[in-house]
């Protein structure tokens, strides 16, 4: 599938179908490896040349919104796709695949009446799509608050032990809890474990000898228990801290470790549930902001086309995509087309156009003609 094309409108000079039978044989013999197909505009209502200026004026800012919003969505629907390990899809408008949808265009006569003045056709297309980027801000915000809560989570359980949660690394057995006693635990530098195992029993008074045993142990820290008497926790965290070693607060609950091992099972399910309804959203919502896009460029072909070449309306819109190399060539094909005897006051300033740098347009041809970047 291609991802870039033209969409071009020549001048009719006698008949659509000499023209097209014109381009299509040049087009065979010169650039052979270039898809064209015809872009098929219905007779759209022009109004007055004072409102197709005004239009014109806001088409390519308009372009350059819907555009966006395109893109945003295709980028969005790649990151669901990989975070949810699934295969790449090809996007699509009700079933028919985005190329193809661009390269066998119709109008949607029943969204789009040809009646209504191009101004009303594209003003609704563009509330429109400003309204579906407005969902996808809501519906994003909401999927990535609980993929934040869950990274967070994830985070305490899975960095150092200075920092991590430790509710999933202790066991019942590994806490004393009487009148008297308690069980600290104490994080330790990985190369300061012979030092904290020569000194624990001595940094405060009443500490239960050969009461140290390591629970854990990452790149950084060790994990040790020690049991002591209840009155000496304070002197002995003051101590530990004088020495390098981490005394963590931590208190062991077995119904508050239950309540975050299903809080995390929930948000784990909500991520999944919002990940699947977003992607499908987006599938459906590409397909619309496409279909939108797609009539909003017919109607700018359609204006271009009447101030470049007056009325009544008479051209031909079709649709290339040429290799990169092969451009130049195409150009070349298109500006022979135009049967223009001003065609060099369009050329660009190396080819000594008049036209050339005027408004900072440095891609000005005597035919309309703008590209689409669907991917």
């Amino acid at each position: 599938m291609a991802s870039r094309y033209w969409v071009v409108s020549l001048p009719v000079q006698n008949s659509a179908s000499t023209l097209w039978n014109n381009l299509q044989d040049q087009i065979s013999k010169h650039s052979f490896d270039t898809p064209l197909y015809r872009f098929n505009i219905p007779h759209l209502r022009v109004g007055t040349l004072d409102s197709l200026l005004a239009l014109s004026d806001d088409l390519l800012k308009s372009n350059t919104f819907i555009e966006g919003v395109s893109h945003k969505i295709r980028r969005q629907i790649e990151e669901l796709e990989r975070a949810s390990g699934l295969e790449t899809n090809a996007l699509t408008v009700d079933g028919v695949p985005v190329d193809s949808y661009l390269t066998r265009f119709v109008w949607d006569e029943a969204k789009y009446p040809t009646m209504s003045p191009l101004r009303e056709i594209v003003d609704g297309i563009h509330t429109q799509v400003a309204k579906i980027e407005d969902d996808l801000k809501v519906c994003v915000a909401e999927y990535n608050n609980v993929r934040g809560q869950l990274n967070a989570i994830n985070r305490k359980q899975s960095g150092s032990l200075a920092v991590r949660d430790l509710s999933n690394l202790v066991k019942p057995e590994d806490i004393i809890t009487s009148e008297h006693l308690v069980t600290l635990l104490a994080v330790v530098p990985k190369y300061s474990q012979k030092d904290w195992l020569s000194s624990y029993e001595t940094l405060t008074t009443y500490v239960v000898p050969r009461s140290s045993k390591k629970l854990y142990e990452d790149n950084e820290y060790a994990l040790y228990t020690v049991t002591l008497f209840g009155r000496v926790a304070d002197n002995f965290r003051t101590s530990a801290r004088e020495r390098g070693f981490q005394v963590r607060d931590f208190e062991y609950s077995p119904e508050a470790q239950e309540s975050r091992k299903q809080e995390l099972e929930k948000l784990v399910q909500d991520q999944d549930m919002l990940r699947s309804s977003l992607l499908q959203w987006c599938y459906a919502s590409y397909g619309e902001v496409f279909s939108s896009w797609m009539h909003f460029c017919a109607v700018r072909v359609f204006a271009e086309s009447i101030l470049r070449y007056g009325l009544p309306p008479s051209f031909l819109a079709c649709v290339l995509s040429p290799s990169v190399k092969g451009e130049k060539k195409v150009r070349s094909i298109l500006e022979g087309l135009c049967d223009s005897a001003n065609s060099t006051f369009w050329k660009t300033e190396d080819e000594g156009g008049a036209m050339a740098g005027l408004g900072g347009d440095t891609d000005a041809h005597p035919y309309v003609s703008f590209t689409i970047n669907i991917a």
